[in-house]
This record gives C-alpha cells, sequence and structure tokens, in this order.
C-alpha cells in the first residue's frame, strides 16, 4: 500500500475566507501605500486627496527617516539595497518612491512569494522559504521598494557573517514581522495546532521577538476561527483579549479614528502599540472592507503593516466579494493572486483535524 505524505497531496479548496484574507492582506498593503509613516495626517490630504483607489507615491515624503538610516554590507552576502542605496541618507526620499498605483510594499511581495510556494509544494516546507528568501534580497531588480526594515538589515548582517539561515533572525518588535501569517493560515490544509507550530517558526525565521510572536498567534487564531465559521468580532473578542477589550472599545466606536488612535493606541509600528488598534480596527469595520480600509490608510503610521491584517482579518470576513472590485482588478498583482487563488475542481477536499481553541 503507498502512502502519501502531507506535502505530495495538492493544496485543498480555499474557502471563500480563505481566499478572502488573501486578497484583502495584498489589497490593504497597496492601497496604504503612498501613505506608509506618514505621520501628519494632514499631509496624506495634501499630498493624496482622500485615498479611495490606488495612488503612486511623491517625493517628498514629509515624515521619511531615509536621511537617518545606515546599511553599510560587510560583503556580498549582505548586499541587499544594490541600486536603492543611493537614496539612503537623503533627505524627503519616499520610503516606496518607485512603486505604481497598487503595488505592493517589500514584505507583502514576500508574503506573496510564500504563498506561491506553499502551494507549488503542496505545503508548507520551512527551508525553502529561508532560501528563496536570500535569492530574492540578494538578486538585483528583484523588487523595487527603496526601504528595508531592520529586520532585513539585521538578517543579512547575520548572513554576511557566516552565521546558519535558520539562526539570523533578529529579535525585532514591529508588525512588519506578521506579513507571513495570512498566507500560512489561508494555504494550510492541516489542524490548528500543526498551524500554530507553522506560525511560530516561519514568523520567528525574521522576529525572534516574543510580542510578534504571541500577536502571530493571536492573528493566526482569529483568521482560523472566521475560516471556521465564526463571526469576525467574535474572534477578536475571545482570541485578542490579551491586547484587546471590547468592553473598553465600545464606548469609541462613535469616536473619530484619529482621535481613538491618538487617545488610547498609537500609529507607531512597534508590536505593543500596532497590534492592539489593529485588533481595534478589524473589529469596529468587521463586516465593511472598504471604510476600514480607508480609514486605516488616512491614520497614517505603519498603515501598511496594520492593513496586512486587519486587511487579511475582514477580508476572512467578507470574502473577495466583499472588497471593492477596482482595488481587486487593479492590484499589480492581481494574476499571481488570482492563479493562486483560483478554485479547481481537481483539488483534494478540505482535510482538517479541527483542534479547539
Amino acid at each position: 500500500m503507498s502512502h502519501t505524505t502531507d506535502h505530495d497531496r495538492p493544496v485543498a479548496v480555499m474557502t471563500a475566507a480563505q481566499e478572502g484574507m488573501l486578497w484583502g492582506s495584498l489589497v490593504s498593503d497597496a492601497l496604504a501605500m503612498p501613505a506608509h509613516w506618514y505621520y501628519q495626517r494632514d499631509a496624506i490630504i495634501r499630498d493624496y486627496g482622500v485615498m479611495g483607489d490606488y495612488r503612486t507615491p511623491t517625493n517628498p515624503h514629509p515624515d521619511s527617516i531615509l536621511w537617518r538610516s545606515h546599511y553599510e554590507p560587510l560583503n556580498d552576502r549582505g548586499e541587499i539595497l544594490h541600486e536603492q542605496a543611493v537614496f539612503w541618507g537623503k533627505r524627503g526620499i519616499h520610503y516606496h518612491q518607485f512603486l505604481e498605483a497598487g503595488e505592493n510594499t517589500l514584505n507583502a511581495q514576500l508574503a506573496l512569494m510564500l504563498a506561491e510556494q506553499i502551494k507549488k509544494q503542496g505545503g508548507y516546507i520551512p527551508s525553502t522559504f529561508l532560501e528563496a528568501y536570500c535569492d530574492f534580497m540578494l538578486t538585483p531588480g528583484s523588487h523595487r521598494d527603496t526601504y528595508l526594515e531592520e529586520c532585513h538589515r539585521r538578517f543579512f548582517e547575520a548572513h554576511a557573517r557566516g552565521r546558519a539561515l535558520e539562526r539570523c533572525g533578529a529579535v525585532d518588535g514591529h508588525i512588519g514581522g506578521l506579513f507571513s501569517v495570512a498566507p500560512l493560515v489561508a494555504l494550510h490544509k492541516g489542524s490548528w495546532p500543526e498551524l500554530r507550530k507553522i506560525v511560530r517558526q516561519q514568523v520567528a525565521w525574521t522576529h525572534r521577538h516574543e510580542g510578534v510572536l504571541k500577536s502571530a498567534e493571536v492573528m493566526a487564531r482569529v483568521l482560523w476561527a472566521v475560516h471556521e465559521g465564526e463571526p469576525l468580532r467574535e474572534a477578536v473578542e475571545r482570541h485578542g483579549n490579551d491586547f484587546f477589550s471590547a468592553r473598553k472599545a465600545s464606548p469609541w466606536l462613535h469616536q473619530e479614528d484619529a482621535v481613538v488612535m491618538d487617545r488610547h493606541f498609537s500609529a507607531a509600528c512597534y508590536i505593543e502599540h500596532a497590534f492592539p488598534v489593529t485588533l481595534y480596527l478589524a473589529w469596529k469595520y468587521a463586516d465593511d472592507f472598504e471604510a476600514g480600509l480607508m480609514a486605516n490608510t488616512h491614520l497614517g503610521g505603519d498603515n501598511c503593516h496594520r492593513g496586512m491584517v486587519m486587511g487579511a482579518m475582514i477580508g476572512a470576513a467578507v470574502g473577495k466579494e466583499g472588497i471593492p472590485g477596482p482595488w481587486i482588478q487593479e492590484l499589480k498583482a492581481h494574476q499571481a493572486l488570482a492563479a493562486l487563488t483560483e478554485r479547481t475542481t481537481g483539488d483534494a477536499p478540505m482535510d482538517h483535524d479541527r483542534g479547539s481553541f
């Protein structure tokens, strides 16, 4: 009798929730991209107007810190800036200056790469992500993003020193570390305990920070619960209660999001500030993808990485059909994502050991 391994089986047909979380994550990143790391919210309106569609980023960026950012590769194994290096140290440079309207930032591109790997391999194979990640980052022209987050710089500093790939991840505490969670959940065909282990392993490749790892587990729990049929608000309340209190947040629902952000949260990228407000926004806008992601975009700060998380959550709740059609059609990654999420009758049925939370 022959036995089929986990990696030999085809990835099962996606549910509407799994499809929605992938589209939602990438769409949200692309929408927020021009206003990424704007901390002067009036400058978002000044530079782009009301952002109800994709926009091309413009220079100067009023809050750019590239002028004081520095990265010097130790050798070729750490050369990740390539042609973008000349823009580091200059004032007013937009972090994503060469991206086009509807194009994704680096972390979202890495998320798509991971999803494509999982689909092709029929399952998650840890070593292949690290190899592909290195190839991608070390190849000139593989992406057009100017800014590379600290996690990538520290990873390749360690790589340049000869450290094994599995040990290059830094103790980095930013919400950008959650970029890989949505594809892991969307393409998972096993049990929750298996997924929990995979999420922790994958996120730790670049972010060995307990706050990020805990947030990644909560994000995965929420997405998995919605995939299993639980309403998003209930899932956030049940699984996110270490970061978010619905009882405290209920009176804020009728206040402006900027007021709530500034009084109770922060627009910054540090996980202890960014993840709670992301849960709040996903909870508030649980059934309205368009309003939620426009609100997130106009709040500025680390809106791309917040957007990848809340976009995945709300996308899971409303499905692809709940995302505005132009945002789907005009996403630069549309063709790749459509091929990835295509539902084919030849795929195997879902085979979950549906462990309890």
